[in-house]
């Protein structure tokens, strides 16, 4: 049943079609009695784990990668063909099940309440009032408040709060469904809190009866309640514990209770629900069973569930989000699948394993949880995911877009709503359909989803400061709670008046809003953008937390005498805490650090324990003489190297308190290798979700001492929001590596046999070696013993002997006076038959939000190996170009199209934008050093000026500029008559800068002395978009747009021209490694090689598609088929269509000395991206790098069967 939403309606009337939870469960009951309601995935979660142990042997002939109807067939043979999915071992529950166990259980807590015996109930033998008689809790109002004191209130119901002390199970469902059914509220108790808490919270609710659970021994739990259980020994009230095993096994009699809807008292709330509070203790809120009704019709209106679909229980019961997660199922019909909590706590990625073989059909979740779980949806069942999963419903923390980017290319077929609430408004007051994005991006610049507007029956609108869109999100309607639980009393929520002048319609009568706290800005659509709070609330992984209970937990510690704790996150990342403490003495550090931890983990829920403990003499105060927070958020001056010291301790202690959590109780030394213990992909994955990281720092860093040394060393990393596909892969230290492929995030490896062994979950697994790597494939692809990547140098050498920059059409830049074609590197030279046809294959790409057609540059310096590129998006990123980790991100103010560069001294970076701004970026922080504003554009790649310490760059402006890029300032400014796209020249030789406009107008500065002078100026046939290189004997190229190529000395004479087949936007790529040649890529297809003193074409080769890209040499790599010839190189071509090609060029000399040499060209090996390319490729040592019009940079690594290697 649903709500009328029109503004007419009465909501009131509309409620009565749902008058209560027990009506609509008992009519569902009827409805469907010996369909299944409930399924406890023991079978499901063996058979997965079966699965994966099995894949060892079945993937050495490609099973699941490449036949989905074997893997179809395989996997249909566990359960039955009928739906609900069931297999061997689940434990089934039908509506029948249910309804009787209902029944049964309301007429004996109806007894118990009521004062009378149960067999099944343990009384505390402490002796208290509870031993005989339970207490009737009055509830009332304080006087004064926004509610009606109406006759109703007079006749207002003596309240019992009981205690469910669960986890999910049907056994939970029962016993809520149950104390619904007397008319009573239910209070959850999640098991994971600390027995502090719970005991506080007991205290505080003063509850009247706790509900525990004997399960099976199926489904044996340390948290099952028994006569040695230690809550006995704490609580004054009795417990009564229930089991599906016995309730269904006992006739329960008729059931003589009236329904409390069918009374005239009113029920002021219907559960509390506790949650972290800013007065320093956890604050409970009056729940009520209307906005627990109006939020699931509101849902059965709009996207309605019809009772075929199959959801899925998983959340926590501390959070409101975990009501709806069952009540949608048992008020529709549908069938509830409950994993194993054990299975679901120790193998995070298991939830893609119960999404796929129980075909759940909806999902509730926070969108850090979705953003780790990214990688397992690479796994090769996703199909099954993708096709089940019609709805994804947020909640709990900020959306990116970056998140529902890469989520809506994974399950293409999925609905994504973005919901806003908290436990105040009963969960949800708004939401957002992301099929409206797309549409609201093409006028809108977001960082993150819209929270959209309210649902049926509540009214959200913003006080507002003025005239501004943005203000403080106020909410009314049928979906607010009754208050706060204080001290046997409601305590009324924070409400203002308001006018009429909301978001939604007029149905809702009130006129006192809640005041939530947090602030959102109101488009024109109508729709809200969440944008933080002004308080001290934050969200960690979806929890709401309190900042004030956390200092109020730490002052509680004997050694403490202050505290202050804030929150780092990024919008759409990872939040983490840290706590700053004055102790009363500092002699004991760290014995105190390590109380004071024990201290809140016996006291806090684990997402309230902060990640860092800092110690300082003390804290910054304001003007106003409170703690100034602003100051701690920003900086950490106020530490001094003791207290990072102490940082760095607990950092650690943290650290391998994660591992050992995940490696089940294992014992973990400061240089452990997280894998060599049996750490696998799904425990690495575990550890990464508690510590707030990204999952791929685990892989580079293994031991808790290295992650700890890159965590403080560069915070940055806590801040990943690049989830990628990867793959992992062992090597051993041998010369000789095998190297393999797959979609999922599961570990393979050979054994020393060459065996290829894999697991999931499993840790019996020999690795060969511990060092690991991440990387991206398009399909899954094992690669035989024979095949080799031909990535050696730089790749697998610890630093390089000098630094040095790469970026298109082979430019080289050295730190230092070297010459650009002097070779500082080793070269890995691989015995290869020419016609021998090698493979190309993607080890790692990275979202960049939008089209990639700036080129990208490589610095190598010391033990670094960075690459740096920029997208449409206006980001601009830095990233491992190892491991394709992005290190750092910032947003320029327009679309970046062209490449950046390295100044002389390797400290900045230098990009051009779109709206003529050069930035001049920290190349290790990304941090904005100084900003240069042109009159146009800026599109073409500036050039650097070592010897003056300048950049010379172009702009839209007709004019090229000379920029001190130490000083930061501008030197020089020269009006060039054009548009300048191409990238300047430098001759070294003579002194002369080169620089061509698009209308055909060649320039030559002199260089010499303080004062630049213009020697020349030459008009050329037709415009030159396409950067300039210059040859070894100081002639400049020129690539012209009708197909020219021009050679011109420095006296602006022309040496010689040349015609291709073709237009021509790229420049010509010049390489020492290619004696005596231009390599010139045209729009018709065809690659030139030219002869740089006599212009005549050596060879051309057509690859079949246009080309608007510079080719690129590898100069790391040659193959050779003769030992008496040559060798040959590899040159990589990118086409437009997103065609990548490898060419092998090689050179057949004439049995006489006076004879010309001949080449050799042959096609090695093609990949097809998924988009256009028009970002020039660099290749260095085997691994290909390059923009794509798909969103993402790419890094493809070449591959060939190698007989020997030198």
């Amino acid at each position: 049943m649903s709500l009328e939403d029109n503004a007419g309606g009465n909501p009131k009337q509309n409620l009565l079609r749902s008058c209560c939870i027990s009506h609509e469960f008992h009519r569902a009951a009827f409805d469907n009695p010996n369909k299944i309601a409930v399924i406890h995935a023991f079978g499901g979660a063996r058979v997965a784990r079966e699965r994966r142990n099995n894949q060892s042997y079945d993937f050495d002939h490609n099973h699941y990668g490449t036949n989905h109807q074997l893997a179809l067939e395989e996997r249909s043979s566990y359960k039955n063909h009928n739906l609900p999915p069931v297999y061997e071992g689940d434990e089934c529950f039908t509506y029948a099940d249910l309804l009787s166990a209902v029944d049964s259980i309301s007429v004996r807590l109806r007894n118990v309440l009521n004062g009378g015996d149960d067999p099944s109930s343990i009384r505390p033998t402490s002796g208290n009032a509870h031993t005989q008689n339970l207490r009737h809790t009055q509830i009332c109002l304080p006087s004064g408040t926004a509610t009606e004191q109406s006759s109703e209130s007079l006749n207002r119901e003596t309240k019992r709060i009981i205690g469910v002390y669960m986890s999910p199970s049907v056994e939970y469902i029962v016993a809520v469904l149950s104390v619904l059914r007397c008319g009573e509220a239910f209070m959850p108790l999640d098991t994971s809190w600390p027995q502090e808490r719970i005991l506080s919270i007991l205290s505080s609710s003063n509850v009247d009866l706790i509900i525990g659970c004997k399960y099976s021994n199926e489904r044996k739990s340390s948290h099952q309640l028994n006569e040695a259980h230690w809550l006995l020994d704490c609580c004054l009230c009795p417990v009564m514990w229930i089991s599906m095993d016995v309730i269904l096994e006992e006739k329960s009699g008729h059931l003589h209770l009236v329904c409390p809807c069918e009374t005239r008292r009113s029920k002021m709330f219907c559960y509390l629900m506790y949650t972290s509070g800013s007065t320093g203790m956890p604050k409970g809120v009056c729940g009520t069973e209307k906005g627990l009704l109006n939020r699931f019709s509101w849902m059965q209106k709009f996207y309605p569930l019809h009772g075929e679909e199959i959801l899925l229980f998983k959340t926590s019961i501390s959070f409101i989000d975990h009501l709806q997660e069952f009540l949608a199922a048992m008020l529709s019909g549908c069938t509830l699948v409950v994993p194993p909590l054990n299975e679901f706590k120790a193998n995070l990625f298991s939830l893609v394993d119960f999404l796929q073989d129980y075909s759940i059909s909806r999902l509730i979740a926070v969108p850090s949880l979705m953003r780790t779980l990214i990688p397992a949806f690479q796994y090769p069942y996703s199909f099954w995911v993708q096709s089940s999963l019609k709805m994804l419903v947020l909640s709990g923390e900020v959306l990116s877009i970056t998140l529902w980017r890469m989520i809506s290319k994974l399950l293409p077929n999925t609905s994504i709503l973005n919901l806003y609430g908290s436990t105040e408004v009963s969960g949800d007051c708004t939401y957002f359909d992301c099929k409206r994005l797309p549409m609201l991006l093409e006028s809108e610049i977001l960082s993150s989803v819209p929270i959209g507007v309210p649902i049926t029956n509540c009214n959200v609108t913003l006080f507002k400061d003025g005239a501004s869109n943005e203000g403080e999100i106020c909410v009314t309607g049928i979906c607010l709670s009754s208050g706060y639980f204080s001290e046997h009393k409601i305590v009324p929520l924070d409400c203002m008046e308001f006018p009429e002048d909301s978001l939604s319609d007029n149905s809702c009568t009130k006129t006192n809003y809640f005041r939530t706290g947090d602030f959102a800005r109101q488009l024109p659509s109508g729709d809200l953008v969440f944008l933080g709070r002004k308080d001290r609330t934050v969200k960690v992984n979806g929890q709401r937390i309190a900042l004030e209970e956390i200092e109020d937990t730490l002052r509680g510690h004997l050694d403490v005498v202050d505290a202050a704790v804030v929150s780092h996150s990024d919008q759409g990342k990872h939040a983490f805490l840290r706590a700053f403490l004055v102790l009363k003495e500092n002699n004991r550090l760290s014995e105190i650090l390590k109380s004071v931890r024990s201290w809140m983990v016996n006291r806090l829920p684990s997402a309230m324990i902060p990640a860092a403990l800092i110690c300082t003499d003390a804290l910054p105060m304001s003007s106003t003489g409170k703690i100034d927070y602003t100051l701690l958020s920003g900086s950490f001056s106020l530490v001094n190297d003791e207290c990072r010291y102490l940082q760095k301790i607990e950092l650690i202690e943290q650290i391998k308190k994660a591992f050992s959590d995940a490696l089940v109780d294992a014992k973990v030394g400061n240089d452990d290798d997280f894998f060599v213990l049996g750490g696998d992909s799904i425990a690495a994955a575990h550890v990464a979700y508690n510590l707030g990281i990204d999952i791929r720092l685990l892989h580079m860093f293994p031991s808790p001492s290295k992650l700890e040394k890159a965590l403080l060393e560069n915070e940055g990393f806590l801040n990943a929001d690049h989830l990628l596909d990867w793959e992992i892969f062992a090597r051993s230290d041998e010369d000789e590596f095998h190297s393999l492929s797959c979609k999922s995030s599961d570990i393979v490896s050979f054994t020393e046999g060459g065996r290829l062994a894999w697991t999931l979950g499993d840790s019996n697994v020999d690795y060969l070696g511990s060092s690991k790597r991440l990387k991206v494939s398009s399909a899954i692809h094992i690669i035989p013993k024979d095949l080799t990547i031909l990535d050696r140098y730089p790749w697998q050498s610890n630093s390089t002997p000098r630094s040095c920059a790469f970026s298109r059409c082979n430019k080289v830049m050295y730190n230092g006076n070297y010459e650009v074609n002097d070779l500082c590197h080793q070269i890995w030279e691989i015995e290869l038959p020419r016609n021998s046809r090698g493979i190309l294959r993607e080890m790692w790409k990275v979202h960049m939000d939008s089209c990639v057609d700036a080129s990208p540059v490589i610095v190598m310096k010391g033990e670094d190996i960075l690459l740096f590129i920029g997208s449409h998006s206006h980001k601009f990123l830095c990233i491992n170009a190892k491991s394709g980790f992005v290190l750092w991100e910032i947003e320029l103010e327009g679309r970046i199209e062209c490449s950046a560069v390295i100044d002389g001294d390797f400290s900045q970076m230098v990009i051009g934008c779109y709206k003529g701004r050069i930035y001049f970026v920290d190349y290790l922080k990304g941090n904005i050093c100084w900003t240069f504003q042109t009159c146009g554009e800026v599109k073409s790649q500036p050039t650097v000026d070592e010897r003056r310490h300048l950049v010379w760059c172009g702009s839209h402006d007709h004019n090229l500029y000379g920029l001190d890029y130490r000083n930061h300032c501008c030197v020089y400014q020269f009006a060039c008559g054009g548009s300048i796209f191409s990238s300047p020249a430098i001759s070294e030789v003579v002194d002369i800068l080169f620089v061509v406009t698009t209308n055909g107008r060649l320039t030559a500065i002199s260089l010499k002395g303080l004062s630049f002078s213009k020697l020349w100026l030459l008009e050329l046939e037709a415009p030159v978009f396409g950067s300039l290189a210059i040859s070894s004997s100081g002639n400049v190229i020129c690539c012209l747009v009708n197909g020219h190529v021009v050679a011109v000395d420095y006296k602006g004479s022309i040496v010689w021209m040349v015609r291709t087949g073709g237009p021509i936007f790229a420049g010509a790529c010049i390489s020492c490694t290619l004696p005596s040649q231009a390599l010139i890529c045209c729009r018709n297809g065809s690659v030139y090689s030219v002869g740089l003193e006599d212009g005549k074409i050596a060879w051309e080769y057509n690859v079949g598609d246009p080309i608007t890209a510079s080719a690129y040499v590898d100069e790391y790599l040659k193959l050779t088929a003769d030992p008496f010839l040559p060798s040959d190189r590899v040159v990589c071509i990118c086409s437009s269509s997103g065609k990548i090609h490898l060419l092998r060029i090689g050179m057949l000399t004439g049995e006489r000395s006076d004879q010309t040499s001949q080449h050799t060209v042959e096609k090695f090996a093609q990949l097809d991206l998924q988009g256009d390319v028009f970002s020039s490729p660099v290749m260095l040592g085997g691994r290909i790098f390059v923009g794509c019009r798909d969103d993402y940079v790419h890094c493809i690594v070449a591959e060939a069967h190698i007989s020997a290697a030198k």
